[in-house]
């Protein structure tokens, strides 16, 4: 094994990060992964930063599971780059030149090609919209999207909440309180993350996320951190 690669089985953590995000490995597989995940912060990075690019063109239409064919195809596709990678890293050493990590580079494209593909077959983004959300800090961001009153709440580069603590959603309909939700979560190392808003968003003025002893709060205990104004 070279030095600094690491592996889950026989076949290479980038090659099963990409297909895990994809969805495309057997429930043995999945699980066998998320085990790794537990002890292998490089390749919890790798799938953060795949499901980063995977969510980012998906906010431009509702989310549909790809078709099995396609699934197969880019499962295949995945499958063959280490092989490859190996190939183009021993010419790259022959020649003496420096090989990039064609691995990841291919999975990341594999993985936008789905979904580019999905989203083109679902017809784009009829019947959706993406509110953007101001967030504190600055350097964060956060995006609600709805599709037929139903919302996913979307951040990037979120710090983790304080300690003890878990991020809250809460929804304000005009003249009423801040209404709490079943939706807490809390982010990745790279401050992603996503969660469903519970509930029909029809007739709810903002969604508000503020961090709140885990569990969740009845009522705010902390000015929100996250304000998407829907109306």
């Amino acid at each position: 094994m070279n030095a600094g690669r690491h592996t889950t089985g026989e076949r290479g953590c980038d090659a099963d990060a990409a297909a895990y995000v994809l969805g495309a490995l057997t429930t043995e597989e999945s699980e066998a992964f998320r085990r790794h995940l537990s002890t292998c912060v490089v390749c919890r990075d790798e799938v953060a930063a795949l499901k980063t690019v995977g969510d980012a063109l998906a906010l431009a239409a509702p989310q549909l599971r790809a078709p099995r064919r396609l699934r197969r195809r880019v499962r295949a596709d995945i499958r063959g780059e280490p092989k490859a990678a190996r190939a183009t890293a021993g010419t790259a050493r022959r020649r003496g030149l420096f090989a990039p990590a064609p691995v990841a580079v291919g999975a990341a494209f594999a993985l936008a090609g789905v979904i580019v593909a999905v989203v083109l077959a679902s017809g784009g983004s009829r019947g959706s919209r993406t509110v953007g959300a101001s967030v504190t800090p600055s350097t964060a961001s956060a995006v609600v999207r709805v599709v037929s009153g139903r919302g996913e709440l979307i951040v990037r580069h979120m710090p983790p909440p304080p300690g003890g603590k878990i991020y809250e959603v809460w929804l304000e309909r005009d003249g009423r309180n801040p209404t709490p939700t079943s939706a807490l979560f809390d982010v990745t190392s790279s401050g992603a993350g996503a969660v469903d808003i519970p509930g029909d968003l029809r007739g709810v003025r903002e969604v508000l996320v503020t961090p709140e002893p885990r569990g969740g709060s009845l009522a705010p205990t902390h000015l929100p951190v996250i304000v998407a104004r829907l109306s």
